[in-house]
């Protein structure tokens, strides 16, 4: 369970004290969370290689696939909302999750490759 909470978290898989991200980053500033190279701690390299996070795009699409979907169930089927308003509903909240998707996505990618 703790490792459930540190990748929530972002923190280092080698010593899950410090900080994976720099930055969290905000989507309504239209910043993207930064990321630290190393660990400050344990100086943990994040990217082994170059290209090295391109699979967490498979993580973060399938989060994201996640979210909409217990959307739709939740705004369609137990609410029963016209499903224009659920689109909008659906769309919004991809927009507003993007963030924490990517620095969750990441951390899953790392943690899996520890």
């Amino acid at each position: 369970m703790t490792t459930v909470v540190d990748v929530i978290k972002g923190k280092c898989p080698n010593c899950n004290k410090a900080d994976i991200f720099e930055t969290k980053g905000n989507i309504f500033l239209f910043r993207m969370p930064k990321m630290n190279e190393r660990c400050e701690k344990c100086n943990f390299k994040f990217e082994k290689e170059t290209g090295f996070f391109f699979g967490a795009m498979f993580v973060s699409y399938a989060l994201a696939v996640a979210e909409m979907i217990a959307s739709l169930i939740i705004f369609w089927v137990l609410i029963d909302l016209s499903p224009l308003i659920v689109f909008l509903i659906i769309a919004l909240v991809a927009f507003i999750s993007s963030t924490f998707n990517f620095r969750v996505s990441r951390s899953i990618w790392i943690y899996l490759f520890y």
